[in-house]
């Protein structure tokens, strides 16, 4: 055998020894992989909020005295720029916890004091309609709604039990602690790999050269431009989308003197980084919160609503995130619907981005191989006219022989 075929079999046995093995020591296996995610998971965090900061950053570095050469502003551009951007995001979050919390707290309020009279006049409502059936009347009259019961039968179901109370207060500290270990770290990591982006990038491509084949470092470096492109354009145009769409919200509740518009806007812009189903899921709430407050003015909500949506979808989102995506509607549909059954909000969120750059990368092979077979189809239709043309000339060069 040639030494290629030897080291595709040695690759194969080395893949059947590590199969067995996970399968005869599969809790062992689990039990590590745990414990392995667990300690990648603040460079993991780290890496995804350097990511995150490096858009924000590079923008500041464009504008962060371009033209000027000098070894102050070259020295500086980095670290001013990377605390712009933390500064900023975290005026953001702060500004947009003022805005929500107390609104949100106030919502509340209003539920807490609402629904009883609400439910007791749908309750009267349903007896009056239901006349001829008194079966259900009885039934409905017998449901009695009341907070300090359901209150107290809720703490009761959470405080059954010392053990309990102890083992749950145990598991929340414990998983507080643990989230908040991990975002310092994924911080700490994201601000040292912001810093020193440069070096680290000019090490994986001196790496890769050293290490791989041309062909193949040009294969990943295109998956890593289309991935990244795709990724920064739709972080980019959602977000701005997100913030038109909450501004707009919070112009027209304003204009429409409509309740709760810093809360409904704030809630709205948002939910809206969710594509698809995130506006009408701050829409709801929103909607619903009104609700309490007044019907009409939910509806009116609604409808306005429904037409800034219709706008910003056909005028803004266009103009911000343009076709940079490039995912057909049904796509972004199956991307949505997976990415949440599997990952929750945040597999909503990312999965959009990571189906496009698959898709366009699928489609740009796709056409690359159905460019090599119009090729490989013209160059055989070719040969195939020559010897068609050599054939007669042939025949036609006996055909003019003297016969002896």
């Amino acid at each position: 055998m040639e030494k290629k075929e030897i080291k595709q079999y040695l690759i194969i046995a080395l893949l059947a020894v590590i199969v067995c093995v996970t399968v005869q020591n599969f809790g062992l296996v689990t039990a590590f992989l745990n414990l392995a995610v667990g300690a990648l998971k603040p460079m993991v965090l780290g890496t995804v909020i350097a990511y995150i900061f490096n858009i924000i950053m590079g923008t500041f570095e464009k504008r962060y005295f371009p033209k000027s050469d000098k070894k102050f502003v070259r020295v500086s551009r980095r670290p001013v720029c990377l605390a712009l951007s933390f500064l900023i995001t975290i005026a953001i979050l702060a500004l947009l916890l003022y805005i929500v919390l107390p609104e949100i707290a106030n919502a509340f309020s209003v539920l807490y004091k609402k629904i009883p009279p609400e439910f007791a006049r749908l309750q009267k409502f349903a007896v009056d309609t239901l006349r001829e059936f008194p079966e259900i009347q009885e039934k409905i009259k017998s449901i009695n709604f009341n907070w300090e019961s359901i209150l107290s039968k809720a703490s009761s179901f959470l405080t059954t039990g010392v053990v309990g109370i102890v083992s749950s207060a145990v598991d929340f500290i414990s998983a507080l602690t643990s989230s908040v270990t991990n975002i310092c770290l994924g911080v700490v990591f994201a601000i040292y790999v912001l810093i020193r982006k440069d070096k680290l990038i000019a090490d994986s491509k001196r790496i890769s050269k050293v290490y791989m084949k041309k062909e193949k470092v040009k294969k990943l470096s295109h998956i890593y431009h289309v991935t990244n492109d795709t990724f920064r354009s739709f972080i980019i145009g959602q977000s701005m989308d997100a913030l038109i769409l909450g501004s707009l919200c919070f112009i027209g509740m304003k204009i429409l003197h409509l309740p709760y518009a810093a809360m409904s806007a704030a809630l709205v812009g948002v939910t809206a980084f969710i594509p698809i189903v995130g506006a009408f899921i701050g829409a709801g709430v929103s909607a619903f919160i009104i609700l309490t407050e007044n019907p009409v003015q939910a509806l009116v909500f609604l409808i306005m609503l429904v037409a800034i949506q219709q706008i910003e979808g056909n005028i803004v989102y266009p103009k911000v995130v343009g076709s940079s995506v490039g995912l057909p509607g049904i796509w972004v549909l199956v991307a949505v619907t997976a990415g949440g059954g599997l990952f929750g909000i945040l597999g909503m969120i990312i999965g959009v981005p990571l189906t496009a750059a698959v898709y366009k990368l699928f489609f740009e092979n796709l056409e690359n191989k159905e460019r090599e077979i119009e090729k490989m189809n013209a160059e055989r239709n070719r040969k195939r006219n020559n010897r068609r043309r050599s054939k007669p000339s042939g025949n036609r060069n006996q055909q003019n022989q003297p016969k002896k």
